[in-house]
C-alpha cells in the first residue's frame, strides 16, 4: 500500500524552539518531493502554515481541513489544492482521519494531542 495522502497533526503556533520551524519545513518538503499529499488542518500560521507553504513551495498537493469557527482565528490557507469547510471539529477530526493513509503528529498543544487522541481512541 502506498502512502498517498499524509495526515500531519502540529501546532497554529511555531512555539519558542527554531528546530521546529525547521522540521516543518523539512517535513513539507519530503512529503512533496516523494509525491505524497499533504492533508492538515488548513491554518495559515504557526507550524500548520509552515508545513503547508513548504509543500506548495516544492510542488506538492495539499489538502486542509479547518472548521467555520476557526476560519479566522487560525487563518484559514487561501493557496491551498484544496481547502475543506467544516461545522464543527467532531466533523474536521473524522474528514483528517478519513482522507489519510498515514499520520504524523509534530509539535503542538492541547488541541494537537486531542486531535491524536481522537485516532488512538476512536468512539466505535
Amino acid at each position: 500500500m502506498k502512502l498517498t495522502n499524509i495526515t500531519v497533526y502540529c501546532g497554529s503556533n511555531l512555539g519558542t524552539i527554531p528546530h521546529y520551524h525547521d522540521s516543518a519545513v523539512a517535513l513539507g518538503t519530503l512529503i512533496a518531493t516523494q509525491g505524497r499529499r499533504l492533508v492538515y488542518g488548513g491554518g495559515n500560521i504557526g507550524m500548520m502554515g509552515t508545513v503547508a507553504d513548504s509543500a506548495l513551495a516544492h510542488g506538492g498537493e495539499v489538502i486542509g481541513v479547518i472548521p467555520t469557527f476557526l476560519r479566522q482565528k487560525e487563518k484559514a490557507h487561501t493557496s491551498l489544492t484544496q481547502l475543506i469547510e467544516t461545522p464543527d471539529m467532531t466533523t474536521r477530526k473524522a474528514k483528517l482521519i478519513e482522507l489519510a493513509d498515514g499520520f504524523i503528529v509534530m509539535a503542538g498543544g492541547l488541541g494537537t494531542y486531542e486531535e491524536v487522541f481522537e485516532y488512538c481512541l476512536p468512539n466505535s
